[in-house]
């Protein structure tokens, strides 16, 4: 099982805050890395969501499942990147996704999406009259959260299967079987919500 998306429990001061505090940072944090070019304060960004994780009391255990689940990819995009457009240029696309995704990990980690649905259906509430509907946003935003743990799960469930039948550098036994589990998992999504009368109107 891979470590994306998984919300752990805890008491910390990162537990502590609000949903809804927590997630406009992160979006204000993901316009901010993108504005940023500069390699240096890209890797300052990164060290101080690197340091988010001990202040949240994440087990080493589970920093390291992430360290396993990033370095091949980021591996990848950089020897990708620096071929095509690079060093300099690799290193900012590399230290972007490492600022994303480590950040977005750490606010799966210490945020429930019970709480930050409310959070959101809450702050929207006054965009009622202008013909939003802030239950349908704050389900979109607790499905995606729980489809970003689901999709990691079948990844992390795939990896494991692969490695037992001794394929582990074969594209295609991963990819086929991933790709057809992540297709039955988003059709039993959706049976769900129409059982659920979602869309009826």
């Amino acid at each position: 099982m891979t470590p994306l998306g998984l919300y752990q429990p805890g008491t910390s001061v990162l537990h502590r805050a609000a949903a809804g505090h927590k997630f406009l940072a992160l979006l204000a944090l993901a316009v901010l890395i993108f504005v940023v070019h500069s390699p240096v304060w890209l890797g300052v960004t990164a060290l101080a969501v690197t340091l988010g994780y001990p202040v949240a009391r994440v087990s080493p255990r589970r920093c390291l499942q992430l360290v396993r689940l990033l370095v091949p990819v980021l591996g990848l995009v950089f020897a990708a990147q620096w071929w095509l457009v690079g060093f300099d240029s690799a290193a900012v696309v590399c230290l972007r996704l490492l600022v994303t995704l480590g950040a977005a990990n750490l606010f799966t980690l210490t945020t429930r999406v019970d709480d930050l649905v409310t959070a959101v259906e809450r702050g929207l509430r006054p965009t009622r009259r202008f013909g939003v509907r802030p239950e349908r946003l704050g389900l979109l935003v607790g499905l995606t959260l729980q489809a970003v743990a689901a999709l990691s799960m079948i990844a992390g469930q795939t990896r494991e299967a692969q490695r037992a039948r001794s394929a582990e550098r074969s594209l295609p036994a991963f990819a086929v079987p991933f790709l057809i589990r992540t297709l039955r998992h988003a059709d039993e999504l959706g049976e769900a919500l129409a059982a659920r009368g979602v869309d009826d109107d």
